[in-house]
């Protein structure tokens, strides 16, 4: 997480995170935007593999142009840092989504809610409010607001593995031609 040089509680926000999360949680504060993308880069090199992990996202690449993965690329560039996602597949779970009666509903919470609906650790109605909480130095509700989405995505995923066909799971990798 960019703290933007300013303080954070790390083993604080820790243990509130872990009452949310059904894993272990280690928020990593750092203080800019380029050390942030170093720590991903280590992420991406040392925790994930082309064999047993791949990266998962509803939106990240996809509808009207994705949003994450547009945003890292554009990040990683304007810092002059290399692409770490070299041989990771990935796939956005919009794309299987797409097989369900979503009534229309594009977003990440609409769709969640329509097709699963449990309560979440969300405190926003709105992702926009993510970025007033990071300007806000709220970091206690920032990362509630992540780890909700990194948690419906994956419920999504597996809701997705139950009821739609392998063949319509959309998997590509990540590594750009050389």
């Amino acid at each position: 997480m960019n703290t933007d040089g300013r303080k954070i509680d790390s083993a604080g926000i820790a243990a509130e995170l872990e009452t949310h999360s059904s894993g272990a949680v280690s928020p990593d504060a750092v203080t800019d935007e380029q050390a942030l993308l170093a720590a991903v880069a280590d992420v991406a090199s040392s925790q994930l593999d082309g064999d047993r992990h791949y990266l998962t996202a509803h939106n990240g690449d996809t509808w009207n142009g994705g949003f994450d993965l547009p945003f890292c690329r554009t990040r990683f560039l304007n810092h002059d840092m290399e692409w770490p996602f070299g041989d990771i597949a990935y796939a956005d779970m919009m794309e299987a989504i797409d097989r369900f009666d979503t009534n229309d509903q594009r977003d990440l919470v609409g769709v969640y809610e329509r097709l699963i609906g449990n309560e979440t650790c969300d405190p926003f109605e709105d992702s926009s409010r993510a970025v007033d909480a990071f300007e806000a130095a709220e970091w206690l509700p920032l990362l509630k607001h992540n780890l909700a989405d990194i948690q419906r995505t994956r419920e999504l995923a597996q809701l997705a593995s139950r009821f739609v066909p392998k063949s319509d799971f959309s998997m590509k990798n990540l590594q750009p031609p050389r």
